[in-house]
């Protein structure tokens, strides 16, 4: 075989093996350079960037707004963006921050971390439910409906409401606060009427901590599970199912569009 044969293998050698290392360097990097930086982390937009392209809403507190007892995982907070989406045709974001289990207590040390006022900071709408974990202390109030100890514990849960809204309205003076009162799912029960009237009592008390404040708005959903409760409530007895979330999610929704619109 001539030298000139071999020396064209050769190259033709040189530059497959070329072709197949560059080949392979551009896979790697595809494999793993590649995939490393498409997965970036969510730009923080700021207010005015964020105002223009959605309508955002955080939510706190317990498992009601965590929507515990809904099969579809909705809970009302779903509902209501389901439904301020087809009354405003606005592009809606939120944010769940709710705890489930959480009494007025924790729900204060939870808005003093950065992170949460951070993302208060940018809402333009925030939902609470806070206040029953406080009132029922996992049945603890079935058993003791002492007056004196209810009326104690009522105070207490006045005076963390009133710091929650203070440290809320610190971080953010212009979004409107919903605040979702509470509902009696005891009503059925032999002392229904009794709990009942525990109940509007801590509502009524809700209404007039909100009242203080400009665009702090509580939410009566009493109403809601008053007749046929169970129609209304998950197995558990305690937290609303579908049906129940969906009625308190279209309420929200409602005092939300006649809340925009008188702003």
């Amino acid at each position: 075989m001539s030298k000139r044969i071999i020396g064209m293998i050769v190259a033709i050698c040189a530059a497959t093996t070329l072709l197949w290392a560059i080949g392979l360097i551009v896979t790697i990097q595809d494999q793993f350079f590649y995939e490393a930086s498409s997965v970036k982390q969510p730009k923080q937009t700021t207010s005015n960037t964020k105002k223009n392209d959605a309508l955002s809403i955080v939510a706190l507190g317990d498992s009601l707004t965590r929507g515990t007892g809904d099969e579809t995982g909705k809970g009302y907070v779903g509902y209501v963006v389901d439904e301020l989406k087809k009354r405003t045709n606005q592009h809606v974001q939120f944010t769940n921050l709710a705890i489930k289990g959480q009494r007025s207590a924790q729900l204060i040390g939870q808005l003093k971390q950065k992170e949460v006022q951070r993302q208060l900071k940018e809402a333009d709408i925030i939902l609470m439910t806070i206040g029953g974990n406080d009132l029922f202390r996992g049945g603890e109030a079935l058993r003791d409906l002492s007056t004196t100890q209810l009326e104690k514990e009522k105070e207490k849960f006045a005076q963390q409401l009133r710091t929650i809204f203070q440290l809320v309205r610190t971080v953010n003076n212009e979004a409107p606060v919903f605040y979702i009162a509470l509902y009696n799912p005891f009503n059925d029960l032999d002392n229904g009427k009794e709990t009942s009237a525990v109940v509007r009592s801590w509502n009524y008390v809700a209404s007039e901590v909100a009242a203080d404040y400009q665009f702090i708005i509580c939410v009566p959903t009493y109403d809601l599970f008053e007749l046929q409760v169970n129609d209304y409530l998950y197995t558990d007895k305690f937290h609303p199912n579908k049906e129940g979330y969906k009625r308190i999610g279209e309420r929200v929704a409602s005092l939300i569009t006649l809340t925009k619109g008188e702003k």
